[in-house]
């Protein structure tokens, strides 16, 4: 839980907004004005880049005045957003004024949340272009820590984990290339979640390394960031870097016989900061009384792996990502992170591609650990520092906070930082403390179930318990702007991804039942001469689900489509019986290419069928 200095009588947890939401105590307009008055006046931790004002925030809490707050997973629930995400009309700058733009659309990742009620209230500060862990890198001014202004507030996603530490938000989008998303949230006793690459999409995010980055969440609690990233999940259409989560079904409901994998006692690095060096050696103790055994492992590869970050030429993808720019305009960034990416020139392509060479080598080394471990854990951070500290060492006390972060992107591992109370003694007494689970890619809500035991969180619905929300393909009337949609919108849906079925698909369009009636198609599986058709996924609350199926008529029903990406969803099926009138249209891919194409298309089909 964070320690939030400025406590109220607003909750900021969502299941505690969600709670005042139901039994109509508080209203989204009313969160707004009292949000509005807070981030209107003085900005004194420099939380902001841009904070959105009352006539903006009300906006959004006008949309959800008709919606029922049980339909929608973050009705009304606050939010920042780190100044590296688009967020459509609002300048994204990434700490740069020269390098600012105004997007026309939201990135994919914000849309998917605003459509499951969230409320944006601002664009945070970071450490510019997200080169950094300090929070000290940005020309808007250094952000203060919110618990103590005389020490780092941790970068790069400084401002999104002070504006929750704060209770401005609920919860925060970072980005977390080399620990950006959980190196803050340890200086602040939060939750930070880096998810497995790819699963949050990072279209519309200004790029640190493309191949490594992640988009973030900052959260009061484990419930949640996991409600959080139940929402901002999916394939977004024309995302390279995207890709379907695969949930790898491990569940925990405690810490007793979890095997956790801790580094050698000589591999552990902490500066000489006795503070935080008790603070492990205390929570290794509590995990071992909560039935945990701790497993030592050999840490040399990924640590081996973490020194190729800002050791050698992967730092050059960051050059990459705003090459145009700083060629253009080398006096526009801040002098620390103009260093850190004019260095990066020195690297050759020979020398990157010996850099994969070594990488490719230290993965199949790191891999022996997992049959032997359920995850690792370790410090978030190997210390912390004062801002004066910073100051007089920016770029090496800097690293020394990436100690135990800067590997986990590059092994394609997630993570999930959490608050491990107070150093009790030392130079730190009193700071908080935290550590991080890592597992394998799509672990993300075993490591959810880790934290909630580790946190004693009782928020957490059983295992049995029926999901919160239900995944829907749809494949024609009730694709996007087709006249069926709105049984998807009026019942809370939002769109997760579109995509394609597996080729195992025949499509059919389906003869009228009634002149008025919106024309269909019908999906079948068949054994053999399949195709990928296209379908939109959406995902609706699972209260709603049971009068969206009540409302298919014959001969179409709900049954489990395979998707390209191997995964599957409940979606539309056609009972074999109907197609004896019905033209086989799978030749053009999905029922909107078929309509498109109109009575050319008709007679395309017919001549096929021909």
């Amino acid at each position: 839980m964070s320690m939030n200095p400025h406590n109220d009588d607003l909750p900021m947890t969502i299941e505690a907004l969600r709670a005042r939401y139901l039994d109509g105590s508080l209203t989204p307009a009313q969160l707004v004005e009292r949000i509005a008055a807070r981030t209107g006046g003085d900005d004194p931790h420099r939380v902001w880049i841009r904070a959105l004002t009352r006539d903006e925030m009300m906006r959004y809490a006008n949309a959800l005045a008709d919606r029922d707050p049980a339909t929608l997973p973050l009705y009304g629930v606050p939010f920042a957003i780190k100044d590296n995400i688009d967020l459509a009309g609002v300048p994204t700058t990434a700490a740069c004024p020269a390098y600012a733009y105004t997007p026309q659309r939201s990135a994919p990742v914000v849309e998917r949340l605003i459509a499951a009620g969230a409320i944006p209230v601002g664009k945070t500060n970071l450490d510019q272009f997200a080169t950094g862990l300090s929070g000290q890198r940005s020309p808007y001014g250094a952000c203060r820590n919110a618990l103590d202004p005389a020490y780092a507030s941790g970068g790069s996603s400084s401002g999104s984990a002070v504006a929750v530490a704060l209770g401005l938000a609920a919860f925060s989008l970072g980005t977390d290339t080399a620990g950006s998303g959980r190196v803050p949230a340890a200086f602040h006793g939060l939750v930070g979640l880096k998810p497995t690459k790819g699963v949050l999409s990072t279209l519309g995010v200004v790029p640190a390394c493309r191949s490594l980055d992640c988009v973030s969440i900052f959260a009061q609690t484990a419930d949640d960031a996991q409600r959080v990233f139940e929402s901002a999940r999916g394939v977004a259409q024309d995302d390279p870097y995207a890709r379907a989560w695969q949930p790898t079904g491990r569940a925990r409901a405690s810490l007793a016989g979890v095997r956790l994998g801790v580094p050698r006692a000589t591999q552990l690095e902490f500066y000489g900061d006795d503070s935080y060096a008790e603070s492990f050696s205390a929570a290794l103790e509590k995990l071992r009384e909560a039935g945990a055994e701790l497993v030592e492992i050999d840490f040399e590869p990924f640590l081996a792996t973490a020194r190729l970050l800002y050791e050698g030429p992967f730092v050059a993808e960051r050059l990459a990502a705003i090459r145009a720019f700083f060629e253009a305009q080398p006096e526009a960034l801040h002098p620390v992170t103009r260093e850190i990416v004019g260095g990066a020139a020195r690297w050759s392509a020979a020398d990157a591609f010996a850099a994969l060479d070594r990488l490719a080598a230290l993965r199949m080394e790191s891999e022996r650990v997992w049959p032997h471990i359920d995850a690792i854990v370790t410090p978030t951070s190997p210390t912390t520092s004062t801002v004066a500290e910073l100051e007089a060492d920016p770029i090496g006390v800097n690293a020394r906070f990436g100690y135990y972060t800067n590997f986990v992107n590059l092994l394609d591992l997630s993570a999930l930082a959490v608050p491990a109370g107070q150093c009790a003694t030392g130079t730190h007494a009193g700071k908080p403390f935290g550590i991080t689970f890592v597992a394998r890619a799509h672990d993300d809500a075993y490591l959810l179930d880790l934290a909630r035991a580790w946190l004693g969180e009782t928020q957490a619905p059983a295992r049995d318990a029926a999901p919160s929300t239900v995944r829907v393909a749809v494949v024609g009337a009730h694709l996007s702007g087709e006249p069926l949609n709105v049984q998807l919108t009026e019942r809370g849906a939002h769109l997760v991804e579109t995509t394609t079925t597996a080729n195992a698909y025949r499509l059919y369009a389906l003869p009228q039942a009634q002149p008025q009636a919106p024309a269909k198609p019908g999906l079948v599986r068949v054994n053999e001469g399949g195709s990928a058709i296209e379908v939109e996924v959406w995902e609706m609350p699972t209260a709603a689900f049971g009068s969206f199926v009540a409302g298919i008529p014959a001969p179409l029903g709900i049954g489990t489509l395979e998707l390209a990406s191997g995964a599957t969803a409940l979606g539309f099926l056609c009972e074999s019986a109907a197609l004896a009138n019905a033209r086989d249209i799978s030749a053009f891919g999905g029922w909107r290419a078929y309509r498109a194409a109109g009575a050319a298309g008709t007679a395309v089909a017919e001549r096929a069928e021909a």
